[in-house]
């Protein structure tokens, strides 16, 4: 039938829909940042092209004596060496909590309500208490990563254990198989392409939370500088960062995606 619905583009056309809108922006963009310039060469709210670049090679390329480096490289590594922790330990939390309270009935009935509360907690509200409580380093920003993400991953971990069909459950108990047993050769392979996708679905929350206490205590950081700049309106680091954190979720959920279709194959046959 000839129906919108029963036609996709090529994967040529796909790439070039897919870069349009952002070709689209980008256009928009310089003819308003040219606009403003004309009626006042030295506005900052958009900037053109030339003051990014100038401001972008200053940062990336010239070493500043207060940390041996470039700027730009300096808060990229604290900001991405926050993230990663956070999201490792908050990806670990998921999987040994989600399959131990999903798939053992005592500690579901337990723990579930517990995790659905924390869930809903929004995680700013309790920063104050967590820089109190961590004091202002690098601990207190790691555990607000994880305070925000941990429980949502753990929740998706648990649905999926629980969602296991009870049949492959009855069979390995009617092999011998004990507890651990099932844990390793039943549920762990099935809860780990799920917990590469809670992961990717939580990189956005992560960054938030990282933006977030960088901009209130941090020593340097993609955050740090964004918010220690705005004093100046300094629009030609602003954006420059802010289109850089965007590229390197961007980078970050690409390689979650395929090393989930590299590593379970298997999970996108299961879903089709």
């Amino acid at each position: 039938m000839r129906r919108i619905i029963n036609y996709a583009p090529s994967p040529g056309v796909a790439l070039l829909l897919g870069a349009a809108p952002f070709v689209a922006v980008g256009m928009f963009y310089l003819a308003a940042s040219d606009a403003r310039l004309a009626v006042d060469a030295a506005d900052k709210l958009m900037p053109g092209l030339s003051a990014f670049y100038a401001q972008m090679s200053r940062l990336m390329t010239r070493v500043d004596p207060a940390v041996a480096q470039p700027l730009f490289w300096y808060d990229t590594w604290w900001s991405l060496s926050r993230l990663l922790q956070g999201i490792g330990w908050s990806a670990l939390i998921g999987i040994v909590g989600g399959i131990l309270i999903g798939f053992i009935p005592f500690l579901r009935a337990t723990f579930e309500p517990l995790i659905f509360a924390l869930s809903l907690i929004p995680p700013l509200a309790v920063l104050p208490i967590l820089f109190i409580a961590f004091g202002l380093g690098e601990t207190s920003k790691l555990v607000l990563i994880v305070f925000g993400i941990a429980p949502f991953i753990v929740r998706d971990v648990v649905l999926l254990v629980a969602a296991i069909p009870r049949e492959q459950i009855i069979k390995a108990q009617t092999l011998g198989a004990s507890t651990w047993q099932m844990i390793v050769d039943v549920v762990l392979p099935q809860a780990l392409p799920r917990l590469i996708e809670s992961v990717r679905l939580s990189l956005g929350s992560a960054w938030l939370f990282v933006i977030a206490a960088e901009a209130i205590t941090a020593e340097g950081g993609l955050g740090y500088r964004i918010f220690l700049v705005r004093r100046y309106l300094a629009m030609d680091v602003i954006l420059p960062y802010v289109v850089w954190i965007t590229l390197l979720a961007f980078l970050l959920d690409y390689a979650l995606r395929k090393l989930s279709a590299a590593a379970f194959p298997w999970a996108k046959l299961r879903e089709a």
